[in-house]
């Protein structure tokens, strides 16, 4: 990307393009002038996004776990549009409730998307950016700032794609390679929808203290993702109270721990009696990659 952070004429790549923020994220950015990839699991739906987008655009059905194929898409990808300047790690899925009622192999499926999958996209597209001294934003979550009870899959996994990150940034700066990381709080997509469809979960989110109890609106989330990308941005917070949150961060395992138990102990019978009902990966997203996964 050059001096001035232009996007018109650059390549970008987008997992988890199919729906929520990655579909809107191709959007705006196609609408800046950049050219597309879209990887996702969805053939349809990455179809239809992508013949909706002002530039030029193709997408890829590929499994961001699946090494092989990703490093085949990568080689694709930069045979198709000759570069790649843009890599937008997101594809992510989520799993709800205690840890201790939870099905192990969802459980394990959402660190291996969202963490293993994540590196697996770096791994294969950063040959590229190093090409073209690109920029990479690696999406976390106010859940890598605050890891809260019944996400622990979740906040495990966003933990860990924040240090991968910050660890990919000091190893490649000095080769001419950009690593952000984008936060976001709960956003009005289909995972978030997914957590509000068990009522319980969606009242102990309701009892999260204000702004983090809030859901936001997708698009200027994403119009903030954007601008980060623009600018090669090392942090990148797609709510503008999420920056507050990292000078406090240290204080906040154990009041979380103080306020947590309090709250589990409250909602403990409900839990228990809705336990059946929170299996499985959330939301439209979690359902694809369950059918994706039966399917192979």
């Amino acid at each position: 990307m050059n001096a001035q952070g232009r996007l018109e004429g650059r390549v970008a790549v987008v997992t988890g393009a199919a729906r929520g923020v990655g579909e809107q994220l191709a959007r705006k950015l196609a609408a800046r002038g950049v050219r597309v990839a879209l990887l996702g699991l969805e053939p349809e739906e990455l179809r239809q996004v992508s013949d909706r987008l002002p530039t030029e655009s193709a997408y890829w059905p590929v499994d961001v776990t699946d090494a092989a194929a990703m490093e085949r898409v990568a080689w694709e990808v930069t045979e198709r549009f000759g570069r790649v300047d843009i890599v937008v790690a997101n594809a992510g899925v989520a799993q709800g409730g205690p840890f201790a009622d939870s099905d192990a192999r969802s459980w394990n499926r959402v660190v291996e998307v969202n963490l293993l999958g994540s590196a697996t996209t770096a791994r294969a597209f950063l040959p590229a950016l190093l090409d073209s001294r690109g920029y990479l934003l690696q999406i976390a979550s106010l859940a890598a700032i605050v890891p809260a009870p019944l996400g622990s899959a979740y906040c495990a996994s966003k933990s860990g794609v924040e240090a991968f990150a910050h660890c990919l940034r000091a190893e490649v700066g000095h080769r001419g390679v950009t690593v952000g990381v984008g936060y976001l709080s709960w956003t009005d997509t289909d995972m978030v929808r997914g957590v509000d469809e068990d009522a319980v979960m969606r009242e102990l989110r309701q009892r999260l203290p204000w702004p983090s109890n809030r859901t936001y609106p997708l698009g200027p989330a994403v119009d903030r993702l954007v601008a980060g990308i623009e600018r090669r941005s090392a942090q990148v917070y797609a709510q503008w109270w999420l920056r507050g949150m990292q000078g406090v961060r240290g204080v906040l395992p154990g009041l979380i721990a103080t306020v947590g138990a309090r709250e589990m102990r409250r909602f403990a019978p409900r839990l228990t009696a809705t336990r059946g009902a929170r299996a499985g990966l959330v939301g439209a997203g979690g359902a694809a990659d369950e059918k994706a996964n039966t399917d192979g």
